[in-house]
């Protein structure tokens, strides 16, 4: 649970990537535990609207925030905009993620740079403004999204598989960072999860996958949620600067 704070006030978050599917679970999981979310999206207005008026329906409080993370100045401006509608903004779940699979020989520049402008970029443009304001409140959560391919790889993946490795390399630095101000900084890595940006690798590869799963099956975008949900919270108050895997026991 995402208690809320000595003032008697609920916890603010900022879901970027809410309308996809680890992102709504994310926005409708910390809703559910109190926190005011505001649900980030890019050009999905009709799916993060769908999810703004979703955690209405169950008495949550929640806005939306139209935020394409790779541009820096209006990454600042939501920020602002949050903290100033609501006085804090005291957790950033970057679930904001693309991912163009090509294999290294014949992948240009523009795919390259595309996925880690996206990836390694927003996730830095983020995680600046929010730990400025986290900073001030001397209490914060970042947890941002990454995924198993930082430590195993995959075909056609160089350059998703480096952005979310820089990803991880960035979290460890704002933990060190951070911490004395009362901010903490993790990541979560799921591994195959059921979303719409793994249904290919699902569809075609799944029966080669699931044998290596321990678990036998694919995750499901609520499992990565409640995980999350537990990093934003008073109870993980002594995790910092770690990567949590949420792999059924893929990476074992």
């Amino acid at each position: 649970m995402a208690e809320p704070t000595d003032r008697g006030r609920a916890r603010v978050a900022l879901i970027a990537g809410a309308s996809g599917a680890i992102g709504r679970a994310v926005a409708l999981r910390l809703a559910g535990s109190g926190c005011t979310v505001y649900v980030g999206y890019r050009g999905g207005r009709e799916r993060g609207r769908a999810v703004a008026e979703e955690i209405r329906a169950r008495g949550g409080s929640a806005d939306l925030a139209q935020i394409d993370v790779r541009d820096a100045s209006l990454v600042k401006q939501v920020c602002a905009r949050v903290f100033d509608h609501e006085g804090a903004l005291d957790i950033l779940v970057n679930a904001a993620a693309i991912n163009l699979e090509t294999l290294t020989p014949g992948m240009d520049d523009e795919t390259w740079r595309e996925v880690l402008a996206t990836n390694l970029d927003g996730a830095f443009h983020l995680c600046r403004e929010a730990a400025r304001y986290m900073v001030l409140g001397r209490w914060g959560r970042i947890v941002n999204v990454s995924s198993i391919s930082a430590s195993r790889g995959g075909r056609g993946q160089a350059n998703y598989a480096a952005s979310k490795a820089g990803v991880e390399s960035l979290t460890r630095v704002l933990a060190l960072e951070l911490g004395r101000k009362g901010v903490l900084a993790n990541c979560v890595a799921p591994g195959v999860i059921a979303t719409a940006m793994s249904e290919r690798i699902r569809r075609e590869h799944g029966q080669d996958i699931i044998p290596h799963i321990a678990l036998s099956r694919f995750g499901t975008p609520e499992e990565v949620a409640s995980v999350i949900n537990f990093l934003c919270s008073e109870e993980a108050g002594y995790i910092t600067g770690q990567v949590i895997r949420v792999d059924g026991g893929l990476s074992l």
